[in-house]
């Protein structure tokens, strides 16, 4: 049986493996240094996010966030109060209510983020289209790796995510 608290047998931490744990930690220091800079909670930035690509409600805030909706009912409180977000009725069901990103909001998440974009943009740019799919596919399976712990939460005996 392997360390539990070692990596499994046969685990090799190549320069790939490196730089994926170097930029997963980094992005986690970019969102709570962006949080701290914008004047805002990490998970009040988060919500930001996840309003720049829906509309979502004060619910799914709480289900994506993992927290109570008295927790999420205040983090949009504040958002409301900074004019980052607004509650409207939802367009099929009056019952409930839908956040939407205000201009205000999205500025204050792209202000902070867009240096980070526009690097980003052009590291892309360098690569081939061939390139491009290799990489894709190989964040794709990082992200699904990342899924498999969110989703199980537990690991086998050689410490490998349980299916």
């Amino acid at each position: 049986m392997a360390d539990p608290s070692g990596p499994p047998e046969g685990w090799h931490a190549s320069a790939t493996l490196e730089a994926l744990r170097e930029l997963v930690a980094t992005g986690a220091r970019v969102n709570h240094v962006v949080a701290r800079r914008a004047g805002i909670s990490d998970t009040e930035l988060v919500t930001l996010e996840h309003l720049s690509r829906e509309q979502i409600g004060p619910a799914e805030v709480a289900r994506r966030l993992e927290v109570s909706t008295a927790a999420a009912t205040g983090i949009v409180d504040r958002l409301v109060a900074r004019g980052h977000v607004e509650r409207r009725p939802h367009p099929a069901d009056r019952r409930r209510t839908q956040l939407v990103l205000t201009d205000s909001g999205r500025r204050e998440v792209v202000r902070h983020l867009l240096p980070m974009f526009v690097a980003l943009d052009r590291l892309d740019r360098d690569f081939t289209d061939g390139e491009r799919e290799v990489v894709e596919r190989y964040l794709r399976g990082a992200a699904a790796a990342f899924e498999r712990v969110l989703e199980t939460g537990a690991t086998d005996d050689d410490g490998r995510p349980r299916a």
